[in-house]
């Protein structure tokens, strides 16, 4: 048996989660109610990490409804934002979105802080007895034994331990410890932008949007929150030194020019320090599973922030995931590799909305992002824009692979729940 340390407690389960976030928490939450003994192991020791993505799309909200947890989520704070559009020079704006148009329950981008979901997630998983969120346990590597994974290394507060199970999935984002120790080869992108998170304390409201605001090549998309602006700068890739270099009141300034309503709120960013970049990729496994292990999500695929797609992307893939593994692996038919087909079938059912929606965000790049930092001008095509007003009703079709995706997944029946409902499946 291989593992990255010696650690001073053994233990087991049957399936191991690796990483909090929307996919780790959903695929867990699943699998416990399929009846899985399943672990989550999160580094961290809460959910409250400002710089995320904060987008929950009708397929996630879909979902939600399923699990009997949509009314939850709903009194969460959120604004909603029901079309996407893009500016004209001297005229009204082209819609080239409109989510009112789609035929689900909740037609709209809800824009909700990720720790609330986070916490509702998690909150969601407590009452199934086969359920276990471990938080402050980081994944340090994984554990082999005759060339499959059956277990992984962590540390805590309690110090190094050691779990073993049939099943281990990565969930733990574009840095998965899992993924690096498995070293499986990634088909990489190239991205010519990065992101600037930072806030704006301010009691002012702004419009949300899914486009940046764009003025003299510089761009930024504002999430407004109870008390302060979250903004995500676009700025071009290799530039953060230079950027750190100007200093805070240049940073401040351009800030102002950008957002001019934030501009008497600017002093609240108090120095660079408070500016974290996000060093965007657009990647993905050319195998994202190995004996003994799966990645998901951004583990498995690192999407850009355009659209705010990655997080609904990753949620189904979750899904899917505990559809396809879930009886089996409450059953035992993942142990000793017997089930290790299962894993090939889950990457060849989500590989083509991953290409999909990966290949649409590299248009973007192309085709707004980059021109926009360019200083150039990103209005539609007339004819497009022309097309767009004349028939409204085409713009339900961007706001579907948007919105929705291009394989939405639905939780198997064992999963679903009403929010009245308080019987769990033996």
């Amino acid at each position: 048996m291989t593992g990255t340390s010696d650690p001073s407690s053994i233990e087991r389960t049957t399936c191991i989660v690796a990483g909090g976030g929307p996919a780790g928490l959903v695929v867990a939450l699943l699998l416990a109610r399929a009846g899985v003994d399943v672990v989550v192991l999160e580094k961290h020791a809460d959910f409250l990490r400002d710089f995320r993505g904060d987008t929950v799309h009708p397929s996630t909200m879909s979902l939600l409804g399923d699990l009997g947890l949509f009314e939850q989520f709903d009194a969460l704070p959120q604004s909603h934002i029901k079309q996407v559009t893009l500016p004209v020079p001297g005229g009204p704006g082209v819609v080239m979105a409109d989510f009112s148009r789609l035929k689900v329950p909740h037609p709209y981008v809800a824009m909700v802080p990720q720790w609330h979901l986070l916490n509702l997630l998690a909150s969601a998983g407590n009452p199934e007895p086969t359920y276990s969120l471990r938080t402050e346990h980081a994944v340090t590597g994984v554990v082999r034994e005759n060339g499959r994974v059956i277990g992984v290394d962590y540390t805590s507060p309690a110090g190094e331990g050691r779990l073993l199970a049939d099943l281990t999935i990565a969930c733990d984002g574009r840095w998965s410890s899992v993924r690096r120790g498995l070293a499986l080869a990634a088909r990489e992108f190239p991205v010519g932008f990065d992101v600037w998170w930072y806030r704006v304390s301010t009691e002012k409201h702004l419009a949300e949007s899914l486009l940046p605001r764009v003025s003299r090549g510089r761009a930024a998309i504002a999430i407004p929150r109870e008390g302060y602006v979250q903004v995500a700068g676009l700025g071009k890739k290799g530039a953060d030194k230079a950027i750190r270099s100007r200093g805070i009141d240049a940073f401040r300034q351009d800030v102002a020019t950008l957002l001019p309503d934030l501009a008497d709120d600017v002093h609240s960013i108090a120095s660079m320090d408070d500016v974290k970049l996000l060093d965007v990729k657009l990647n993905r496994l050319r195998r994202w599973h190995a004996p003994g292990v799966l990645c998901i999500g951004d583990a498995a695929h690192a999407m850009s922030p355009v659209g705010g797609v990655g997080i609904n992307l990753a949620v189904q893939d979750a899904v899917a995931t505990a559809r396809i593994l879930g009886e089996p692996l409450r059953d035992g038919a993942m142990r000793g590799g017997g089930g290790d087909r299962l894993l090939a079938r889950v990457q060849r059912r989500r590989t083509f909305p991953t290409v999909t929606i990966q290949a649409l965000q590299r248009i973007m790049h192309s085709r707004v992002v980059m021109p926009a930092l360019d200083g150039k001008d990103i209005s539609p095509p007339p004819r497009l824009a022309k097309l767009l007003r004349r028939f409204p009703r085409l713009t339900a079709l961007p706001a579907r692979i948007i919105g929705i995706g291009p394989r939405p997944e639905k939780p198997p029946p064992w999963a679903r729940r009403t929010a009245e409902d308080e019987v769990r499946p033996v």
